[in-house]
C-alpha cells in the first residue's frame, strides 16, 4: 500500500460519529475507535478459534463466532 493511502476515510468516519453522538470530538477520536474495533475483532476471532478447537471443528465457523459474540461484546462495552 502506498504511504499516501489511508485504511479508512477519516473525515467520513468523524462526520458519522459526530452525527450519532451530538458531542464535540477530539482530534484523533476516529483513530481510537478504529483501534478499538480492530481489538474487538481480534479478540472475537481468538475466542472463536479457541471455542472451535474445543468442540473439535477444523476451522472457525459462523456457529463458533456466534457462541462467543455476546461474551466478547460484554468485554468491550464501556
Amino acid at each position: 500500500m502506498a504511504p499516501s493511502q489511508t485504511l479508512y476515510p477519516r473525515s467520513t468516519l468523524k462526520r458519522i460519529i459526530k452525527a450519532h453522538s451530538n458531542r464535540a470530538l477530539s482530534k484523533n477520536v476516529d483513530i481510537m475507535i478504529f483501534l478499538d474495533y480492530t481489538l474487538f475483532l481480534q479478540d472475537l476471532m481468538r475466542e472463536a478459534s479457541i471455542r472451535s478447537k474445543q468442540s473439535g471443528e477444523r476451522g472457525i465457523s459462523a456457529r463458533s463466532v456466534r457462541r462467543v459474540r455476546d461474551m466478547t461484546l460484554r468485554k468491550f462495552k464501556g
